[in-house]
């Protein structure tokens, strides 16, 4: 059996690069795909150091014209497309009333984070149909907790990934005949790049309890649970949310 591919948007660093190292650790050769010309110093050999073959794409994932290049370079490099995660995403263009958010700016947001991840979905799911495959398949989305709970300050960002939520069951149920595993990812507060700005807020509101485990997510946290879900153990599962907040979800009194 030939090792499983695996494309990694947004792979160069925080989330994604914890996913593109968990991946690597569990047998996965790597396509990371990310805005920058060249991969970030370091990337390659962390990847390779790991067992995995490794290869780059600089891809705007918005521009829709080159999805078809990155599904190229994945299969000239593996032959395969075995998994697809889709991390890459931006937060809101700037917080702020929602009766005073920008078109533009909502634009811009839903352009990345819903229709780039949709038709790259599209594309690659097509691509994985007319593929070899001798084991597990499957297109893990990241969303976020703010798919269900709302942040009137940012509310073009908890739009587009309630609108990848739905996108995810739909293409569940699409596939699933297929034996093409689909799942949503939804972290909760997590210390990254996106995070940095908020960060003194965000530790005040969890020494309050407002995350019940009492400590901020990791990006490794994501990691662990996006390369369980791609090692085809739980491929029953399609379609399922699978939280990965410390309990910030969970309805209380």
């Amino acid at each position: 059996m030939s090792r499983p591919a695996v494309i990694v948007t947004g792979g160069a660093r925080g989330i994604g690069l914890a996913c593109a190292e968990a991946l690597a650790d569990a047998g996965f050769d790597l396509l990371v795909a990310d805005l920058a010309e060249k991969p970030a110093d370091g990337l390659a050999s962390d990847i390779t150091a790991r067992g995995a073959s490794f290869a780059y794409h600089r891809c705007d994932i918005a521009d829709l014209d080159g999805h078809a290049g990155l599904i190229d370079a994945a299969t000239s490099a593996f032959g395969r497309i075995d998994c697809l995660v889709n991390n890459a995403g931006i937060g809101t263009v700037l917080r702020g009333d929602l009766l005073e958010l920008k078109p533009e700016n909502f634009d811009r947001v839903l352009g990345i984070n819903l229709r780039g991840t949709v038709f790259l979905s599209q594309a690659v799911a097509k691509a994985m149909l007319g593929l070899p495959s001798d084991g597990a398949r499957s297109i893990i989305t990241i969303t976020s907790v703010s798919a269900a709970m709302a942040s009137p300050e940012r509310a073009d960002y908890c739009i587009s990934k309630a609108g990848l939520s739905m996108w995810v069951k739909n293409l569940a149920l699409r596939l699933a005949s297929e034996n093409i595993a689909v799942f949503e990812v939804r972290p909760g507060i997590i210390r990254t790049d996106m995070t940095a700005g908020v960060t003194a807020k965000y530790d005040g509101l969890i020494d309050g309890g407002l995350v019940p485990a009492m400590r901020w997510g990791e990006s490794e946290d994501i990691g662990a649970a996006v390369a369980a879900l791609a090692g085809g153990k739980l491929g029953f599962s399609t379609g399922s949310v699978i939280n990965v907040d410390g309990a910030l979800s969970v309805p209380r009194l």
